[in-house]
């Protein structure tokens, strides 16, 4: 468990190293998801998302619905639980849909009990946008999971 727990940290660390340069982006606001329950199944799994985006500026939230699909080594079973992203884009300018899109990356995470875990996610309308490097994933359970990683958020309106 140890071991597993080195790779993650090491994982995150080769994720931040190849994220793209932050020069020409904002930071524009935080996504904040909660999740249903997952039940890994061996080569994958699927859970529903409901998110709230706390844009930065002018300050305003917008609720996104998504789903997020895992594909790689996933066992075990987690509770409801919490991701959390910083948000760069291109521009400052961000509206109701701006984040709506498809995003992919790599993702890990351990759970004996409490666990955590990371997510690299690249994508968005245009592919403007950068959930920045790793996100914060919280659940309980018991879980193992690595592999490529799907999100896909559609608006909800301002809320």
């Amino acid at each position: 468990m140890i071991r597993f727990l080195g790779s993650i940290g090491a994982f995150a660390l080769l994720c931040a190293a190849a994220s793209p340069a932050c020069a020409d982006t904002f930071r524009v606001g935080r996504l904040l998801c909660f999740s249903t329950p997952r039940v890994g199944l061996v080569l994958g799994s699927a859970q529903s998302l409901r998110c709230v985006f706390y844009a930065r500026r002018p300050p305003r939230q917008y609720i996104y619905e998504g789903r997020i699909r895992r594909v790689g080594l996933d066992l075990g079973v987690t509770g409801a639980g919490t991701l959390s992203w910083a948000v760069l884009a291109k521009n400052s300018r961000i509206g109701p849909g701006t984040l709506r899109g498809s995003y992919v990356g790599a993702s890990g995470n351990v759970a004996l009990g409490p666990g955590l875990g990371a997510n690299v996610l690249i994508g968005g309308s245009r592919r403007s946008v950068v959930l920045q490097p790793l996100s914060i994933e919280r659940s309980i359970g018991i879980n193992l999971a690595a592999g490529v990683t799907n999100l896909t958020l559609g608006p909800r309106g301002r809320r």
